[in-house]
């Protein structure tokens, strides 16, 4: 089975690579490689490859700098899955599609179903709907998987920003009421190995680690849990809320994804607690 995956330097595109089937033909491309805003480029790289599966691990995700970059945003996050679709419905090939939390506006109180109408904040999140859009549209045979709060041990991440700053600050401020569900990128990355081998039916689909947490919930563990592997001692964190760390693109205050038709096809998720000790774990022994 050909496999291309898109954004391949990233976290995902990284842990896709690492979790990957060893039965599988993998065209793993960078931006260098294929640029997925490029319409053109895409449909001469996926008829060249001729894939039986494309991931689509490529996203705009400067959640802050696209509220002054739309042009940017739109051109990977809604133009880039477009192609991507228009490509993979000529190939006769499946999509998967990842999107994110953000198509949410947070008002809401319990776990967002896939079914539900989405309604982002800002700009970042209005792209990746509009990618969605565009996949849903196309005729391909596709999944679009909607996951969040994605990190990994490599790439720019809260968890990497956290354990920096706490070692060179005297304390540590990190806002406590907005909710979510931490996702390691390599669990992120098995349940889309799992989707495909299951052969799950096309649609929408939600998949982040178990369990919810603040930011500030998030950022206590990473302090609690790298002092108890390495001995080392890091700065206190103090909880702040979201108006007191203005940003230029607003977050949902409660982003929390229903994937109870997701596990149960693929099986449950790891608690996002167990999946970030072995993200710290894999980070200190690589320092």
């Amino acid at each position: 089975m050909r496999i291309l995956i898109t954004g391949a330097n990233g976290q995902l595109g990284h842990e896709l690579q690492r979790n990957a089937p060893q039965n599988v033909e993998l065209h793993a491309l960078d931006r260098r490689a294929l640029d997925i805003s490029d319409g053109d480029a895409v449909a001469k790289t996926v008829a060249r490859i001729a894939p039986h599966i494309i991931i689509n691990a490529a996203a705009y995700t400067a959640v802050d700098k696209a509220e002054t970059d739309h042009d940017a945003a739109c051109a990977i996050n809604r133009d880039g899955a477009a192609h991507l679709a228009r490509a993979a419905q000529a190939q006769r090939a499946r999509l998967l599609h990842v999107s994110t939390d953000f198509v949410f506006d947070g008002q809401g109180c319990t776990p967002y179903l896939p079914g539900q109408t989405p309604s982002p904040l800002g700009v970042y999140g209005a792209s990746k709907l509009a990618g969605e859009q565009a996949v849903q549209h196309s005729g391909a045979d596709a999944l679009i998987i909607r996951t969040a709060w994605v990190y990994a041990a490599h790439g720019h991440n809260f968890v990497k920003t956290m354990l920096r700053l706490m070692r060179e600050r005297p304390e540590v401020r990190v806002v406590a009421d907005q909710i979510g569900s931490p996702t390691a990128a390599a669990s992120l990355a098995r349940a889309l190995w799992a989707l495909i081998a299951k052969n799950a039916a096309a649609g929408i689909y939600h998949y982040t680690d178990a369990g919810v947490a603040s930011w500030y919930d998030l950022a206590h563990a990473v302090r609690e849990i790298t002092q108890t592997l390495s001995g080392e001692t890091l700065a206190p964190i103090y909880p702040i809320r979201t108006e007191d760390y203005p940003t230029p693109a607003r977050r949902p205050a409660y982003s929390v994804l229903d994937k109870t038709a997701t596990t149960a096809l693929i099986g449950p998720a790891p608690h996002w607690r167990e999946a970030l000790s072995e993200v710290l774990r894999e980070l200190l022994q690589e320092e």
